[in-house]
């Protein structure tokens, strides 16, 4: 994560922030003014926490609340958007007592954190997604720690349902890295070919590949696009970047395969004397 903050509004809350700043240093303790002290490694604020939450929550990638789960729900809700940009949030009660994964759990690691953080602090982590308290594949999360990218979001929801309530999930793969799974669930099957799952009983499928498909089936199906593809560019020294972007797109047709698997651009540069 690139930046975290702990947001403390009580004596125990700060000196609970200031454990925590000896695990993780790069951490910025936030506390309310009234409570000052000569510690340096707390950012005093005079300002209302409604209006340091705000600030914390636009600034962050994670925030840490030292104070009532409800207290912060109450403060964050008219500033929340969706999952794919919220700011994960973690609370903390006043005697550290439990870890609380509250927002963004998945795309955002607050589930990971609010883990890290409960073992560092000896404290009871409390997470409460599905797929984790149902050790089941957690459908958004395939493969982000290598790099994949899902390529239409709006069919996660729906198989993320199938997956959980132990529905029949085929998964077909052609790139990326394989056996990215620690165990398998029951309900989920690898099948060697794309026929081959489209004709069994599943309810959804996971199919990772650098190819663009096309079908019914993609309606219940998430497609993951690992970066697999490595494009060679020759050219001429003038040759303008909008007729690069218009051969490459050339390609990717012709050949029915997805930009969001491409890696990187290589190319050679010529020697002056040849």
């Amino acid at each position: 994560m690139e930046k975290i903050s702990i947001l403390a509004i009580t004596k125990n809350g700060v000196n609970i922030g200031l454990k925590l700043k000896q695990h993780f240093p790069n951490w910025d303790i936030f506390a309310p003014i009234k409570f000052l002290s000569e510690n340096n490694q707390i950012i005093w604020y005079s300002d209302s926490t409604t209006e340091k939450i705000v600030e914390l929550f636009k600034n962050n990638s994670a925030i840490i609340c030292l104070f009532s789960l409800g207290a912060v729900i109450r403060l964050i809700a008219p500033y929340l958007k969706d999952k794919k940009t919220d700011p994960a949030v973690i609370v903390i009660d006043d005697q550290s007592n439990f870890v609380i994964s509250v927002l963004s759990g998945h795309l955002g690691g607050a589930n990971e954190l609010t883990q890290i953080i409960a073992q560092k602090l000896d404290s009871i982590p409390v997470i409460t997604t599905a797929a984790d308290v149902n050790k089941t594949i957690a459908v958004d999360l395939v493969g982000k720690e290598f790099g994949w990218k899902i390529d239409d979001g709006s069919t996660v929801t729906k198989i993320s349902a199938h997956m959980i309530n132990e529905e029949n999930i085929g998964i077909y793969q052609e790139v990326g890295k394989m056996n990215w799974f620690k165990e398998l669930p029951k309900n989920v099957k690898i099948y060697q070919s794309l026929e081959e799952m489209q004709n069994s009983n599943s309810s959804g499928y996971l199919i990772i590949s650098d190819r663009i498909f096309e079908g019914d089936f993609l309606k219940n199906s998430v497609v993951y696009r690992p970066p697999s593809l490595v494009v060679g560019i020759g050219l001429h020294w003038d040759t303008s970047k909008e007729k690069i972007k218009e051969c490459l797109d050339f390609c990717l047709q012709k050949f029915k395969l997805s930009e969001k698997s491409i890696v990187k651009l290589v190319s050679i540069k010529k020697p002056e004397n040849v």
